[in-house]
C-alpha cells in the first residue's frame, strides 16, 4: 500500500506540473494582463514600467519558476475583476459546486444501480426494454435540452421547484455555506442536481446491466443457485459486488465529464458555483481566475482518481493495486 501511495504521489506531481504549465501559459498568453489591470487610460511608458514591475518582460522560464513558487504557497494571482486573491474567490464558490456534484452522484447511485440490476435480471421484460429505451434517449439528448424540459415541467407547469439560484443558505462550521439546512435550499438544488444526474445516469444503467448480465452467467453464481441461496443475496451481494469493479473504474474516468457538465448546469440554472464563475472569468478575460480554476480542478481530478483506486482495492481485496500498475 505504501508503494502504491508513493507511486500515486509521484504521478500526481507530474500531472500537477503539466497542469501548472498550462495554467501559466493561460495566465500569460490569454490577453494582455497590464491592459486588464489598468485599462486604456495609461501611456505606453507607464504600461512598460508596470510590465517590468510585474516581471512580464523576464524570460518565460523565469516567469514560470516564479509562478510555480507562488502556487506552492497558495498564491495563484489576484483576480482582475474581484480585486482579491483568485484562490479565495474559487474556494468561496467551491461549496456550491461540491454540493451540486454530491447530490447528483447520490441520485446516480440510488437510481442507476437498481435500474441496471432490474434490467439485467429480466433483460426481455417490458421494464428492461423501457429502461434501455429511455437510457438511449438520455445518451442522445444534450444536457441543455434536458434542463429546458425539466424547467418547463417542474418550474413553469407544476411550479414545484425554482428554476434558478441557490435559495436560502446558511454558514456552518464558520466556513461552509450550505443549502442543505433549509427546505428552500433543497428545492433550489433539485433541478440542477437532477439535470446533472440525468446526463450521466443512462451510461451507468447500461453499463451495470451489461456487466451484471455477464456476471450472472458465471460458475460461482450457478453454484450459489445450487446451494439454495436467496435471489436477493445472489443478485445484490454476490453478483452486484463483482459488477461494481468496472463501474468504479468508469466512474473515476467520468469525473472529468461531471465537471464539464457542472459548468453547463451551473450556467443554465444560474447556480453560483465554480463552473458559473469559470465562464464568467472567460467572458471578462480574468486570466488569474481562469488559471486558478484549472489548478483547483486539476487537483480535484488527481485526488478523485486516487480515491477511486483505493476504493477499487477495498471492494475487491483480491485485487493487488501494485500488480495492476495503479
Amino acid at each position: 500500500m505504501l508503494q502504491f501511495l508513493f507511486r500515486r504521489f509521484v504521478q500526481a506531481l507530474i500531472v500537477m506540473t503539466v497542469i501548472s504549465i498550462i495554467s501559466f501559459l493561460v495566465q500569460g498568453r490569454l490577453g494582455d494582463p497590464v491592459q486588464q489591470m489598468v485599462g486604456q487610460s495609461v501611456t505606453l511608458e507607464e504600461r512598460e514600467k508596470i510590465r517590468d514591475e510585474l516581471g512580464l518582460n523576464d524570460s518565460l522560464y523565469a516567469q514560470y519558476v516564479r509562478f510555480a513558487k507562488k502556487a506552492l504557497q497558495g498564491d495563484l494571482g489576484v483576480s482582475y475583476y474581484y480585486k482579491e486573491p483568485a484562490l479565495d474567490v474559487i474556494l468561496r464558490k467551491l461549496p456550491a459546486t461540491l454540493e451540486l456534484s454530491f447530490s447528483a452522484i447520490l441520485l446516480i447511485i440510488f437510481i442507476s444501480i437498481p435500474c441496471g440490476v432490474i434490467a439485467a435480471i429480466r433483460p426481455k421484460s417490458l421494464i428492461s426494454k423501457a429502461l434501455m429505451f429511455f437510457s438511449t434517449i438520455g445518451l442522445s439528448v444534450p444536457i441543455f435540452i434536458i434542463a429546458i424540459f425539466l424547467v418547463y415541467f417542474f418550474s413553469v407547469e407544476w411550479q414545484i421547484a425554482p428554476s434558478f439560484g441557490r435559495g436560502e443558505t446558511e454558514v456552518v462550521f464558520s466556513f461552509w455555506e450550505t443549502g442543505f439546512t433549509s427546505w428552500d435550499g433543497i428545492k433550489h438544488l433539485f433541478l440542477p442536481s437532477l439535470t446533472l444526474a440525468l446526463s450521466l445516469m443512462p451510461l451507468f444503467v447500461r453499463l451495470i446491466r451489461s456487466e451484471m448480465m455477464e456476471v450472472l452467467q458465471s460458475e460461482y453464481i450457478k453454484f450459489a443457485w445450487a446451494k439454495g441461496l436467496s435471489p436477493v443475496r445472489i443478485y445484490f451481494i454476490h453478483a452486484l459486488k463483482n459488477t461494481l469493479l468496472p463501474i468504479i473504474t468508469v466512474a473515476g474516468i467520468q469525473a472529468g465529464t461531471l465537471v464539464a457538465y457542472t459548468i453547463l448546469t451551473e450556467t443554465i440554472f444560474q447556480w453560483p458555483g465554480m463552473g458559473f464563475l469559470f465562464l464568467d472569468a472567460i467572458s471578462r478575460v480574468d486570466t488569474p481566475l481562469i488559471s486558478a480554476y484549472l489548478m483547483v480542478v486539476g487537483a480535484m481530478f488527481v485526488i478523485t482518481n486516487t480515491l477511486v483506486d483505493l476504493i477499487y482495492g477495498l471492494v475487491n481485496p483480491t485485487v493487488r493495486l501494485s500488480s495492476h500498475g495503479l
